[in-house]
């Protein structure tokens, strides 16, 4: 593998699936879905003023977003994977191998968590599926 893959990814399918990994975690951390149980696991006090948003809240997961769909597209690349079955061998690859690890980590990690395995399974969810869509998307729109 080398950084010539950069030249030969698919710059639309790339920041598609950081914009719908990103849209997908507005979704997953709002109260349509998980905001209650997660801010419960974090051990948020539901009483307390909510800290007041800077653009980097967004700015910098945005960009973060952009480099683990890099990542995947030259992954997917250098494997030559381009098919929908082996854009979901990869994403749950990396989801697995990666995302849940760190997830799991970060869980037991975060001092005040009073439910560490409610955290994991919130944010470890959320980084599968949003994994298999970001590698899906790279893999088959070539």
């Amino acid at each position: 593998m080398t950084f010539d893959a950069l030249g030969e990814l698919n710059w639309l399918a790339v920041i598609v699936a950081a914009v719908i990994y990103f849209a997908l975690g507005a979704l997953w951390y709002s109260n349509v879905l998980f905001a209650k149980p997660w801010q419960r696991s974090i051990g948020w006090d539901a009483t307390q003023q909510p800290p007041q948003q800077n653009p980097l809240t967004y700015v910098v997961p945005g960009l973060a977003y952009v480099v683990m769909a890099v990542a995947t597209g030259m992954i997917a690349r250098a494997t030559g994977t381009d098919t929908l079955g082996e854009g979901i061998v990869l994403g749950l690859i990396i989801a697995v191998g990666y995302a849940l690890a760190l997830s799991l980590v970060g869980a037991f990690f975060t001092p005040n968590s009073p439910q560490p395995m409610v955290l994991f399974a919130i944010t470890g969810a959320y980084n599968l599926i949003g994994f298999l869509i970001m590698a899906v998307i790279i893999s088959i729109w070539v």
